[in-house]
């Protein structure tokens, strides 16, 4: 038997990271354990991130993800002003295009206000759009001047070396196969050996339903991983796009719609669409994994949610196959834009939750159980709070458990 901790958190992607540090925070003598199975911080969704700091713009009045985001966006800014990780508040525009869009968009800027979103600002035709974006297209929009970018590895990396700083451990190539619960402490078996601990935090992103049922919790939900691919603008057009610009999102998906996003190194990315990918890290179009594939078609879930959606999915597995289906798309927002003009780049798979009755999961969504926490969805805009996400996780763990208590 290895080591002996008061808590252990399964995850170091940003969302794990930031519950170590304010555990530490809250608890400087706490024995912190961080589990990871890849050999370094933010591999996965973190690491695959566009970097955007969200307004909170889009989310319903009273919901986790709206207050987190917004008090989470202003909390992030600080820590990457005050820790030297590069960020810029460029701003967004999202613009109505057809006019059956105007209600969504009405929509969209009243719970912005209800949220308390700063620098809202309705843009009332094209001339007002194109004196913040001069090359978009678009009837009407809403300009959302606080929406910044950063680099979501550089703030995960810096969560882990506070962490590490504290007294923290990190131990990577240490894949989770095991939890096992004793008469006081819980047993976690990975292929880097067995850890013991009073209190176990499941972060593990797109396996942390996986983890839960590993832990013997119960859920209504299960992860579906749904992959983005993004574009990016050759170097000659990337003039065309100042800041960031969005379509009016459809409310009936958490997904936002293809839209240009420059990058605070430098760039811009177009995308991404969101289709289902067959492997939960499945990255590349070819990417496949058996085990995963059955879990997801095996699960009655799934299949209502398709009946619902299926015609809207077929549009994005052609936008993925087409690239020229994928310019179309773009084209809504910026009409100068050509096929030529972009050229592939990376992809990220989104965790999202999908509960027994086909309902994709819209709020962040947490699970106690006697000597565990599971943070089971926590897709978009996780990265932008993930701090505010960390004080509501430590919280409840503070319910259950406390680090002194032997």
């Amino acid at each position: 038997m290895d080591e002996s901790f008061d808590i252990t958190i399964v995850g170091a992607g940003i969302v794990g990271l930031a519950i170590g540090r304010e555990l530490l925070k809250r608890y400087p003598h706490c024995r912190l354990l961080v589990l990871e199975k890849e050999g370094g911080v933010a591999h996965h969704q973190t690491g695959h991130n566009s970097g955007v700091i969200h307004s909170g713009i889009y989310y319903r009045p009273g919901s986790l993800k709206a207050r987190l985001c917004v008090q989470g966006a202003a909390a992030m800014i600080e820590f990457a002003r005050s820790n030297g990780i590069p960020f810029q508040q460029c701003g967004k525009v999202i613009v109505a295009t057809t006019p059956d869009e105007f209600p969504r968009l009405e929509e969209i800027y009243r719970r912005g206000i209800e949220n308390g979103v700063p620098g809202l600002r309705r843009l009332p035709d094209l001339a007002a759009i194109r004196e913040i974006e001069p090359y978009s297209s678009g009837i009407c929009g809403i300009h959302v001047g606080s929406t910044a970018i950063t680099d979501f590895k550089m703030v995960a990396e810096a969560y882990g070396t506070q962490i590490s700083s504290a007294g923290g451990v990190l131990r990577f190539n240490a894949q989770v196969d095991g939890i096992q619960d004793r008469s006081d402490e819980t047993i976690v078996s990975t292929s880097a050996g067995e850890f013991r601990t009073k209190y176990l935090v499941n972060c593990a992103g797109l396996h942390s339903d996986t983890i839960a049922r590993l832990a013997g919790t119960k859920l209504d939900m299960f992860v579906v991983p749904f992959r983005g691919e993004y574009y990016e603008l050759q170097r000659e057009k990337q003039h065309l796009v100042r800041g960031l610009i969005y379509p009016v999102p459809d409310p009936q998906f958490p997904f936002l719609g293809v839209h240009f996003t420059r990058r605070v190194h430098g760039g811009v990315e177009a995308g991404p669409n969101a289709v289902l990918a067959l492997k939960r890290e499945g990255y590349k179009k070819t990417s496949f994994s058996l085990k995963d594939s059955i879990s997801t078609f095996g699960y009655a879930g799934f299949w209502k949610l398709v009946g619902r959606h299926w015609k809207h999915g077929l549009g994005e597995i052609h936008r993925s196959w087409s690239k020229a289906a994928f310019t179309r798309g773009l084209q809504k927002l910026l009409p100068e834009l050509r096929a030529q003009d972009i050229r592939p780049s990376g992809a990220g798979v989104r965790a999202q939750a999908i509960d027994s009755g086909g309902k994709l999961v819209d709020d962040f969504y947490f699970v106690d159980s006697e000597r565990a926490t599971h943070v089971c969805n926590v897709p978009s805009p996780a990265a932008t709070a993930s701090l505010k996400i960390a004080e509501v996780v430590v919280d409840r763990i503070a319910r259950q458990f406390s680090p002194h208590r032997r």
